[in-house]
């Protein structure tokens, strides 16, 4: 099997709502995703002949995505007040709110999800909340 390998960062913050540790309060990290992607054929034709996809498009479309989070504060849904959102949005401050809390296995599986929704084969994705720590995702 091809598999081709990209990564893009952000820099975002967030917190563990009940979480009974450090994490419970808001703090920042420079997140990096990767995503692979597989194939067990490349073109045989055409500008793309000899690529399972082109690595441009991939980065882009992985890019494109983690802009959406990036200099933001990811919030799962209902962790913060009402008054609390409010006055963050007030004062300008750029919230990116989930269905789900923001740890890095949750992001792992959103990004795989993302990037199988654009088209691609995902294989794996993965998520650095630092360079030591990431979280992995894929299918059995």
């Amino acid at each position: 099997m091809y598999i081709l390998k990209t990564r893009s960062s952000f820099d975002g913050a967030h917190f563990l709502k009940d979480y009974n540790g450090k994490c419970a309060n808001i703090h920042g990290h420079r997140w990096v995703v990767t995503v692979e992607v597989g194939s067990e054929t490349v073109e045989t034709s055409g500008p793309y002949r000899g690529m399972v996809v082109d690595f441009g498009k991939l980065k882009g479309d992985l890019m494109e995505e983690t802009a959406k989070m990036d200099h933001m504060c990811l919030i799962e849904k209902g962790s913060l007040k009402p008054s609390t959102v409010e006055a963050l949005n007030e004062e300008g401050f750029k919230l990116f709110e989930l269905d789900f809390r923001p740890t890095a296995e949750n992001l792992a599986k959103y990004y795989y999800d993302v990037m199988s929704t654009k088209g691609y084969s995902v294989v794996r994705t993965r998520v650095f909340e630092t360079p030591e720590n990431c979280a992995e995702y894929s299918l059995p």
